[in-house]
């Protein structure tokens, strides 16, 4: 009987749709937020290797963060200007409703030929609530709603004269049409770290992303998502966020580090930071994202120096296989200079990782 081989891991990038880059830092990006910038990393992206594009939402600015482009649209643009590359829409229960999204998503999926797909965001930053005027939820509610919203829209995709009657949500023998090209229905993603993101992407979301961490703790996150998945009869596919600095040696990989760390703009990370952390600690457990990170963590805004992808390109494909060996499928990125390190990326990490695979499959096929 032959042994099915596990899938090669995924990669994706954080779309710098938000001005000031991936680093709280007053270091140089060669990074751009515009349209033009944009299109052409997405076509280096998709020849380079790379899966998925995840369009950010952002709706004030902060923390150097001063200007922000819509996440759906600029999906829509970056899709047309690929042909295999699939983009990830950020979407922030509140502000959008699931009719709206799920009529916005299966028109964009008709138009791609099915190359879109959602990251529900719960919220961590009251003060955005607050400004456009949307009530603000406590931590677990937030993530109750979000439940809604994502069952509601696997309902819309999927069912003709849907019904569900929702403590946020309900519709009335709703028909969508026409539905998404996707089956069953276009991926949706997830984020979060505390307790009851993880029992809601068990639950309903077919990714969780979870902010970086040492494989150890990336396995603990792991190991509970997926037992709690397999008991409701599913399986959920897990995503890290990783900022990945690669360079030709490891001194000189770990010299950036400490370059974005030594200019990091300190107010603008503290005011992050207590409004992040301020998040994280709302769990009841404590343990949201960010709940424990510190300053030099704060610095890229999902914690992606813990995932330690800093060094040669070899060390980061090993440090690559370790993540996929305690069940995470898919890394997802950010860079400080984005088209040179995504080249660079893909011309020197991706066919290391590619040869570690293969190399991990043949001696699977000689011991089985």
């Amino acid at each position: 009987m032959s042994r099915q081989q596990p899938e090669p891991i995924k990669f994706a990038y954080w779309v710098p749709n938000v001005s000031g880059g991936l680093v709280v830092s007053k270091i140089e990006q060669r990074t751009s937020w515009d349209i033009d910038y944009n299109r052409a990393l997405a076509q280096l992206a998709e020849c380079s290797g790379f899966d998925y594009a995840l369009s950010q939402i952002r709706f004030t600015a902060g923390y150097g963060a001063e200007y922000q482009h819509e996440p759906v649209a600029f999906s829509q643009a970056l899709l047309a200007a690929t042909s295999r590359l699939k983009l990830i829409a950020a979407i922030l229960p509140g502000p959008w409703t699931p009719a709206v999204v799920a009529k916005q998503i299966a028109t964009i999926d008709q138009l791609s030929g099915g190359r879109i797909a959602v990251n529900i965001v719960s919220g961590w930053f009251k003060g955005e609530f607050t400004a456009i005027g949307e009530p603000w939820l406590e931590h677990d509610e937030r993530y109750r709603r979000s439940e809604e919203f994502i069952r509601a829209l696997k309902g819309i995709w999927t069912e003709d004269n849907f019904t569900f009657k929702g403590d946020f949500y309900r519709f009335n023998s709703y028909t969508l049409k026409p539905k998404p090209l996707q089956q069953p229905h276009p991926e949706i993603f997830q984020g979060g770290s505390s307790r009851a993101a993880r029992d809601m992407a068990a639950r309903v979301s077919d990714w969780y992303f979870t902010n970086g961490n040492t494989v150890e703790g990336i396995k603990a996150q792991v190991d509970d998502v997926r037992a709690k998945a397999a008991k409701a009869g599913r399986r959920v596919k897990i995503g890290v966020n990783a900022f990945i600095i690669a360079r030709d040696t490891e001194e000189e990989a770990r010299a950036v580090l400490e370059e974005i760390i030594a200019k990091a703009d300190r107010p603008a990370v503290e005011a992050f930071g207590e409004a992040v952390k301020q998040a994280g600690q709302a769990s009841p457990e404590g343990e949201g994202n960010w709940a424990k990170s510190t300053f030099e963590d704060l610095v890229q805004y999902n914690d992606g120096f813990k995932t330690n992808l800093i060094g040669t390109p070899r060390q980061i494909a090993e440090r690559i296989l370790a993540l996929k060996a305690v069940g995470v499928d898919l890394v997802l990125a950010g860079f400080l200079h984005y088209l040179e390190d995504v080249q660079y990326f893909g011309e020197r990490v991706l066919p290391l990782v590619r040869e570690l695979e293969a190399a991990q499959a043949r001696r699977a096929l000689v011991g089985a």
